[in-house]
């Protein structure tokens, strides 16, 4: 543990709290023989002193490990904090080339197709970006990889290979881990094409974790350990075993020192401890766990306490994710004494501004949320409403449809920012050939927010806007059939000047949504994204942005010359089923290549479009194109990799 100073009053005061807190455990305890059974995933009851937890639906387990970009995202409404996992590193996990090439064959087959002692030599012998593909694997395929009988093949290899685990993957252990993360995030997403999972999985995979955690060279301090250990950890919250490994969740913590701070891996793992604690929330036998042994309650608090220093840097998530854990027990009645005190205590010791504001306001989110009637104890109603007050206190309105709400915009910024946003209206309605706004469509009314710096946007756009922050700025369409709609875009400010307007990263891009939202798209997000229709969108902001800067994508060209994918693949573009950049570059390619090689039928689609006809638009590539484009998009490929696309496209 690190102390950067002294944290007043933590005294007499911290040993009362401890006191007030297990004389609480006594009172759970003895009540806890008579309590009802808990059916998953239905949250408690509150008390007669606290608001009832609002019904969130089980979140999955987490999905594939893909590099993370300051790439912007989409997101459909506001989520609640109960929504919103612990914040990750950015970018995501780092994988070297070796460990993430998809080298040979590597199809759901190739895994699908093996059995026995046959399947856990293919798994062994792939790459990880190979078993990472397992992901998004759906019907019949997933059937035949990820069936009861192969889960526990590969859950036996598991716990034989962990027996002779020596802190690195010459066991190809990583592979095995990843591989059974894949089969519970499938099972759990599309259970009726994979079948039932029993207890005797459960069995098996949980013999393999005892026999990691067991293992000494878990503990080591290295990269190649850290890889291994972080996928481990979040394999006990797949298995739904986190309350079995609380006493791993409170070592991983407890060991953690300065020596971490230099291997990005075990910074990473330490981090992983928060998912299973965060989801086991849903699982009645985690919760009993922590109330029969809360120690790692007071785990948390120490960590948070001991690990002030790494607010405001680049590390404050591992602190500020410890706080929100301890408040966020909150919501479960038997706990709340134990709970109250430790987080009143984290709230009272940071600011909401500052460098300490990372761990006040992932604290102050979960009390406003979870123990909302006594948010004046804490200070924290209309927690939204203070924060914003605080931290976006100015306000510009550029026209009589598009504010700008700022953190710390200067008067240039704002006319910078204004003028590049309302010139951009004439070159998108030329571009889609739009007349006008789609009658009923309401997102005319736009507010753009402008965070100082990422950090910033970590720290206070999902508490005030309800939004995930890993990502590079994110817009909310609202509801576009209530004439009362304000649609908002939320970003941030780099540190550097990369083209953007008042270094306002991904303005023209997040702008390119709701102008699309407003001319193309009719109805919300949700309907919008009812058919593979994401190389539109996200390809058209992208390919909008560049070309409105005057500014080639050179990550676009660099991916052409490598003819990754086909058009037709293209256009199956989902959020689920693509990375960020078949997202985002590849996304880019296949927009300029309709756009300005076949406009008749971006045309014909955004007929259908237009009126709410997702299906129809559909229709228009997916029956009506199919595959008829693809060799003229390879040979387009060919073209824009040498030289074709480094001119900007004219909008």
């Amino acid at each position: 543990m690190r102390y950067r100073f002294a944290l007043p009053g933590r005294g007499s005061g911290r040993t009362a709290r401890r006191m007030v807190g297990a004389a609480a455990v006594c009172v759970t305890m003895a009540g806890l023989l008579s309590a009802p059974a808990l059916a998953a995933p239905q949250p408690h009851t509150g008390t007669a002193t606290a608001a009832p937890r609002r019904a969130v639906p089980l979140p999955p387990p987490t999905g594939a490990t893909t590099t993370a970009t300051e790439r912007p995202a989409g997101q459909a409404r506001r989520l609640s904090p109960a929504q919103l996992p612990p914040q990750a590193p950015t970018p995501a996990r780092s994988q070297d080339a070796g460990r993430n090439a998809k080298a040979g064959s590597c199809t759901p087959a190739d895994f699908g197709s093996h059995t026995g002692s046959a399947l856990v030599s293919f798994v062994k012998a792939s790459s990880r970006g190979c078993v990472n593909t397992l992901f998004s694997v759906t019907g019949k395929d997933a059937r035949d990889v990820f069936r009861q009988p192969q889960m526990l093949t590969v859950a036996n290899a598991f716990k034989s290979s962990a027996s002779q685990y020596r802190g690195d993957n010459s066991g190809s252990l990583e592979q095995l881990v990843l591989f059974l993360r894949a089969g519970y995030y499938v099972q759990f997403n599309h259970s009726g094409d994979v079948g039932a999972y029993t207890s005797r999985l459960t069995t098996a995979v949980t013999a393999g974790l005892d026999t990691f955690f067991g293992r000494s060279h878990s503990r080591d301090v290295s990269a190649a350990n850290g890889d291994i250990l972080g996928e481990t950890v979040i394999l006990t919250d797949s298995a739904d075993q986190q309350g079995h490994y609380l006493y791993v969740y409170r070592r991983l913590l407890n060991d953690y020192d300065s020596s971490y701070d230099s291997v990005d891996s075990m910074i990473r793992a330490v981090n992983d401890v928060y998912t299973p604690l965060w989801r086991g929330n849903w699982n009645p036998e985690y919760v009993k766990a922590v109330e029969a042994d809360p120690r790692i309650i007071d785990t948390l608090y120490d960590f948070a306490l001991a690990n002030t220093d790494q607010l405001g840097t680049d590390l404050a998530f591992l602190d500020s994710n410890a706080g929100m854990n301890v408040a966020r027990y909150v919501e479960h009645p038997e706990l709340r004494d134990i709970v109250r005190p430790l987080a009143k205590d984290l709230l009272d010791e940071t600011e909401i501004g500052g460098p300490t504001a990372g761990l006040w306001v992932a604290v102050a989110t979960q009390l406003n949320y979870y123990d909302s009637a006594n948010c004046s104890h804490y200070d924290v109603c209309d927690l939204p409403d203070k924060l914003t007050k605080a931290v976006l206190p100015t306000i510009h309105r550029c026209d009589a449809h598009v504010t700008i709400r700022a953190q710390s915009l200067t008067t240039a910024d704002f006319d910078a920012a204004c003028a590049s946003v309302l010139h951009q209206d004439a070159a998108f309605r030329s571009l889609v050939k739009a007349d006008g706004p789609i009658p009923g469509q309401y997102v005319s009314t736009i507010q753009l927010v402008v965070f100082a710096g990422r950090a910033d946007y970590q720290t206070y756009a999902g508490a005030i806007y309800g939004i995930s922050t890993d990502n590079g700025g994110i817009t909310l369409e609202g509801d576009p059939s209530d004439p009362a709609n304000q649609a908002t875009s939320i970003m941030y400010q780099k540190d550097y000047d990369d083209g953007f307007v008042a270094r306002i990263w991904n303005l023209n891009h997040e702008y390119t949504h709701l102008l699309d939202a407003r001319d193309d798209m009719k109805g919300d997000f949700t309907q919008q994204i009812s058919v593979p229709d994401v190389w539109w969108i996200e390809g058209l902001a992208e390919y909008v942005s560049y070309s409105y800067r005057a500014l080639a994508d050179q990550g676009a060209v660099q991916e052409a010359e490598k003819h990754t994918y086909k058009l037709s693949t293209l256009f199956e573009n989902t959020y689920d089923n693509s990375d960020v950049t078949r997202t985002y570059p590849w996304g880019y390619l296949a927009v300029r290549y309709m756009t300005e090689k076949h406009p008749d039928d971006i045309q014909r689609m955004l007929a259908r479009f237009r009126v709410g006809d997702y299906a129809g638009g559909y229709a228009v590539y997916h029956d009506g194109i199919g595959t008829r484009y693809d060799a003229d998009f390879d040979q387009w490929l060919t073209e824009c990799a040498a030289g074709a696309c480094a001119k900007p496209a004219s909008v």
